[in-house]
């Protein structure tokens, strides 16, 4: 039996052209040889397959009946790992019919799926694109396992072997109900800052996935030895703005969906009496579809399309 990890395969493609052509001359200029060489390689063949493989006859070779038993299925596996590592086809969206997996929270659901299922509508009618929500502390693991294609995520510590790119900076704003009687008491009106007794006071709902009681805005409340009271934490971030909607409860939510929900939901928009960071966020993937042709097509529309909601400086 022959050993593979001692088989040169090369031998093979010799192997191959003797057989199309049963001559040591002509297999070694198809080859790209010496005839020596192919003769060498014949001599390695015989050895290793125990078979004498050809035979002279007359003025050329003829193959042995097991050489001629190996010569169709040798071809057509020959010609499979060529056309294995040729470089992929031109990927042609309005032809594709792949399907995406992306990781991310409701706020895409509302700020990118619309809008992306709008696109690929009218440029790539047979593409399906799913979005899935997961506890952030796995995402790197279906990005692994091929569970998710990618990921959007406020930016973190990754792996070496994850990619990643900025598709935007989220600002946050405050949302109250329209007509808080507290807000009114106050006078403080649309699109104003609220007063820092006044948002300390007020309960706040927070967008917390996991479950966590406190985020970025806490720590720049502690920085001025101030704090807040958040009664309620969501997982989703349509479940903050609804769960104020219908209480006097406050939240702040991110800019852009503040904008894009406030009139449905019966919401106000105020600034923030502390500075809250921005958050960057990225779109992450498993670097061995970097060069994907079907991916980086998919990471361009996205990337395009979150591009408006970075806020101008």
């Amino acid at each position: 039996m022959v050993n593979l990890l001692s088989f040169d395969l090369n031998l093979l493609r010799v192997l191959d052209a003797l057989l199309h052509d049963p001559s040591t001359v002509r297999a070694a200029r198809r080859l790209g040889l010496s005839q020596p060489a192919v003769s060498a390689a014949l001599g390695r063949l015989r050895a290793a397959l125990g078979d004498e493989l050809f035979f002279r006859r007359g003025q050329g070779l003829a193959p042995t009946q097991f050489a001629q038993s190996l010569q169709a299925p040798l071809h057509e596996i020959l010609a499979g790992i060529e056309a294995l590592i040729q470089a992929p086809k031109p990927f042609d969206p309005a032809a594709s019919e792949a399907q995406f997996r992306i990781s991310g929270s409701d706020f895409f659901a509302e700020m990118l799926l619309p809008n992306l299922a709008e696109y690929l509508q009218v440029h790539a009618p047979m593409i399906r694109v799913h979005l899935v929500d997961l506890v952030s502390d796995t995402y790197v693991e279906h990005l692994d396992n091929y569970a998710i294609d990618l990921a959007l995520i406020p930016d973190r510590d990754l792996p070496d072997w994850i990619a990643s790119q900025q598709v935007f900076r989220s600002q946050y704003a405050v949302i109250a109900r329209k007509d808080h009687p507290q807000f009114a008491q106050a006078g403080v009106a649309a699109g104003d800052v609220v007063p820092l007794d006044l948002y300390c006071d007020l309960g706040h709902v927070l967008f917390s996935p996991e479950g966590k009681n406190r985020a970025a805005a806490d720590d720049a409340l502690a920085q001025i030895g101030r704090d807040r009271r958040v009664v309620l934490t969501m997982p989703v971030f349509s479940g903050v703005y609804r769960a104020v909607a219908g209480s006097d409860l406050i939240a702040l939510l991110p800019s852009a969906l503040a904008a894009q929900v406030a009139t449905s939901a019966g919401l106000v928009i105020y600034r923030p009496p502390i500075i809250v960071p921005d958050v960057k966020l990225m779109m992450i993937w498993n670097r061995r579809h970097s060069a994907s042709a079907p991916h980086l097509w998919l990471r361009t529309q996205i990337a395009q399309l979150l591009a408006p909601l970075d806020p101008v400086l």
